[in-house]
């Protein structure tokens, strides 16, 4: 399926988490495309952050809120009127989970549900997504990929807060939303890798401070297997689904989102992989750490959304580390970072699907 982005142009969208690494990506690429986008979300979560560093806000009406606090959400959400609503908010790091569980729950459950009030009470939307995880699955280790109808538990307090916003959302659709007046759909993406991301406890960006310090890496678990994906494969996807739920209700399903098997990397490997692109001799070093419980293996099976939309990815991992590496340096360099991303989105939606 040839997805037109110029079907954004001029539609009203809401995005929620808009001021983080995915977020920041996806409101360049709905402002490319001509829409008119609302963002309601946190100060961003690093220091840098993409947002700040591409000047995010004057492509977009940004808000800062917490998706907690339903009063100020929805006053934002009934100026802005949108059509389509994409929700990204949420507490999204594993180990930050372990170290207040109650924070993530809050944000990743009550957000959910906040933002699924703000649709029901109004008239204009028409299709809604709500961006999960590839953990939301009850994680039994074994080597195929879960798909959409497997058993949803997640383990760990991110994890398991994820699953339990896959649950209120389908509770939502069966309890409101079941005459089809609006679509909704989740996806549930794998772990994404991109320049901009500056988040604590992620390889890639672990990769790029090591490498900027010029020290040795420190991998804790080299051979855990996940679904690396470039950050613009899901958010092309979720705009994907967002689109066709709008124009036709029997899109509207759940959805995972990742790359083809051959990019279902160990740690380990991912990092030669970067450490190659990366070049000036830099290595890294197995240093586990002993921290919290992690899924050891863990794959998508994406043969829904292939079927349905004849969806392929784009980019293979070595192509995604490239731009990983070729953004970072830009960056460091002090280069134009909005055009670079710009670059970078013309190439992926340019390329010839796999």
């Amino acid at each position: 399926m040839n997805f037109d982005l110029s079907f954004y142009k001029n539609k009203k969208v809401f995005v929620t988490g808009h001021t983080g690494f995915k977020g920041s990506w996806l409101c360049k690429i709905l402002a490319n495309a001509g829409a008119d986008v609302t963002g309601y979300s946190l100060n961003p979560p690093t220091n840098p952050s993409l947002f700040e560093i591409a000047n995010i806000s004057q492509d977009i009406h940004s808000v800062i809120g917490d998706i907690r606090d339903y009063k100020s959400l929805k006053a934002t959400f009934d100026e802005a009127q949108p059509e389509i609503v994409l929700h990204l908010a949420a507490q999204p790091i594993v180990r930050d989970s372990y170290r207040n569980p109650s924070y993530t729950y809050e944000t990743n459950v009550m957000g959910t549900v906040n933002i699924l009030e703000c649709v029901r009470t109004t008239s204009c939307v028409k299709s809604f997504l709500n961006v999960t995880t590839d953990k939301v699955y009850l994680n039994k280790e074994w080597a195929w990929g879960y798909r959409e109808n497997e058993e949803l538990d997640g383990y760990d307090p991110y994890s398991n807060s994820k699953s339990c916003s896959e649950l209120v959302t389908h509770s939502y659709k069966n309890s409101f939303f079941n005459d089809g007046h609006v679509a909704i759909s989740t996806a549930r993406a794998g772990n994404v890798i991109g320049g901009g991301d500056f988040a604590n406890d992620r390889i890639i960006p672990d990769c790029i401070r090591a490498a900027i310090k010029h020290e040795d890496i420190i991998v804790r678990n080299p051979f855990s297997t996940r679904p690396y994906q470039h950050v613009l494969e899901p958010l092309h996807a979720y705009l994907m689904i967002a689109a066709m739920q709008y124009q036709d209700n029997k899109y509207a399903d759940y959805y995972n989102v990742g790359p083809d098997d051959q990019d279902c990397f160990q740690t380990g490997v991912l990092v030669d992989l970067f450490v190659n692109k990366w070049g000036e001799g830099i290595k890294w070093i197995n240093r586990y750490d002993g921290g919290p419980h992690e899924a050891n293996f863990l794959k998508l099976d994406c043969s829904k959304l292939k079927s349905v939309f004849g969806w392929r990815p784009h980019w293979n991992l070595d192509t995604a580390l490239e731009m990983v590496v070729d953004w970072s340096k830009c960056w460091i360099e002090g280069g134009d970072i909005r055009s670079c991303m710009d670059s970078e989105i013309e190439a992926f939606l340019y390329s010839k699907e796999r």
